[in-house]
């Protein structure tokens, strides 16, 4: 008798956990809208948010993602499947864009030497800090034309790599919006170019 009970609430408790992962007629993965408060959706969600911070003073000509995705004057989805275009305006190395599953990216209009930022993020549980000094080694690796960024900064937030480079004062200022905003960000690199 006391295993027919036990078996009958083991099946009510499976059946409980699976009605609680349906609510709504919903499986039990996780979408974008169901991430949890405080937890970055997106590369693009992490540059929208900081440059929303931007008063109308602050901000420069600005375009943003790759060609397929090019926004003016706001930031843009960067196609993670093109290696070359990762590499040529980013600064990210081609070799290592299987390591990623979603991009985004800010340049000034201008000059990409003044301003140039991509924010990436690492597939699974690869490690970003490895990742992130790649990055930097393909960056300052680069021949410059049109005159030298100043410096450059990577930072992480979460399973997110931001790298950024260009003249001191934007870099600055944007690396200040993306801390303030972010409360886990954490600075790797902040390595002067010229």
């Amino acid at each position: 008798m006391k295993k027919i009970i036990a078996l009958a609430l083991a099946a009510v408790f499976v059946l409980s956990f699976a009605a609680c992962a349906k609510q709504n007629g919903k499986s039990g993965t996780t979408t974008p809208s169901d991430v949890p408060k405080g937890q970055v959706k997106s590369a693009l969600e992490i540059l929208e948010k900081v440059w929303s911070k931007y008063s109308t003073d602050e901000k420069f000509p600005a375009t943003g993602g790759s060609e397929k995705h090019m926004k003016e004057d706001m930031p843009g989805k960067f196609d993670v499947s093109d290696a070359e275009a990762l590499d040529f305006e980013l600064g990210f190395p081609k070799a290592n864009a299987s390591e990623i599953d979603d991009a985004a990216s800010l340049m000034h209009m201008l000059n990409q030497n003044n301003f140039s930022c991509g924010v990436y993020h690492v597939k699974g549980s690869g490690n970003a800090e490895v990742l992130a000094g790649k990055i930097k080694e393909n960056i300052l690796a680069r021949q410059w034309l049109c005159g030298f960024p100043e410096k450059l900064v990577i930072l992480t937030v979460g399973d997110y790599i931001v790298s950024v480079f260009g003249a001191r004062e934007l870099t600055d200022t944007f690396t200040a919006k993306l801390s303030a905003e972010y409360s886990s960000t954490k600075q790797l690199f902040d390595v002067p170019i010229a």
